[in-house]
């Protein structure tokens, strides 16, 4: 969630964005990590928990591809959310990488300055690398509008691949031989008048199997402070084809 990613408004999607071990623009079958071909479904449960309330979030989350197109530098692979969010990946010996996105609002797909990789060959423990994110949980408490990730510049977030032989268990199966990346950034901001300026940090986990590609991801946004609070995202997948 790599990537960092999505329009402004509408942050799941960006979450969603994960990463696959694909050596070209194809996968062999069966084994990519973050299938790009046409006619894959993904849905997702989605639940938010703030650290200022003991109320619970749940929302459902769909991605799906709708195969390689033509951009102005070349083809890439398209990727959907249901938010109207479109996202144009490639792969190479490098990694896979997003190239532009589009919102419903924008007439045309917008190029990315750079590449934003989602995921860096080689795909072992101790592969890193950095990608762009904003803040998703952070919220002031009496400012408009609350969401930090409004008024809050894109920082950094540094990735690395902790382990490449998980086990994950989800509403949609058991899953083996899964990758786990942490990706880790923080925010420099005034918290209230006693603790003062604080680095708060943004925390991401993913988990991509063989199949379905990713299969859960947490975002932790921890805050309790008197002008912002945070909180934590959970997406886990719950059916996919």
């Amino acid at each position: 969630m790599t990537a960092t990613l999505a329009h402004p408004s509408r942050p799941l999607a960006a979450l969603a964005l994960a990463a696959a071990a694909l050596a070209g623009c194809r996968a062999p079958a069966g084994e990519a990590l973050f299938p790009l071909d046409a006619g894959h479904e993904w849905t997702y449960r989605v639940t938010s928990e703030r650290d200022d309330s003991a109320a619970v979030e749940h929302e459902t989350l769909r991605l799906r591809t709708l195969g390689r197109e033509a951009l102005d530098d070349g083809p890439a692979w398209r990727r959907r959310s249901d938010d109207g969010v479109d996202y144009w990946l490639r792969a190479d010996d490098s990694g896979i990488y997003r190239v532009a996105s589009k919102s419903d609002l924008d007439a045309e797909p917008r190029p990315d300055a750079q590449r934003r990789y989602v995921l860096k060959a080689p795909y072992r423990v101790g592969t890193q690398w950095q990608a762009p994110t904003t803040t998703y949980l952070l919220r002031r408490r009496a400012d408009f509008p609350p969401e930090l990730r409004h008024v809050v510049p894109p920082v950094a977030m540094h990735y690395q691949i902790e382990a490449t032989d998980e086990v994950v268990e989800t509403p949609a199966g058991r899953f083996a031989r899964c990758l786990r990346v942490r990706g880790v950034a923080s925010v420099h901001m005034f918290a209230d008048s006693v603790a003062g300026w604080r680095d708060l940090p943004l925390v991401t986990t993913e988990w991509y199997c063989p199949g379905p590609g990713l299969v859960r991801l947490t975002r932790e946004e921890p805050a309790r402070y008197a002008f912002v609070h945070g909180g934590t995202l959970t997406m886990e997948l719950v059916a996919w084809q």
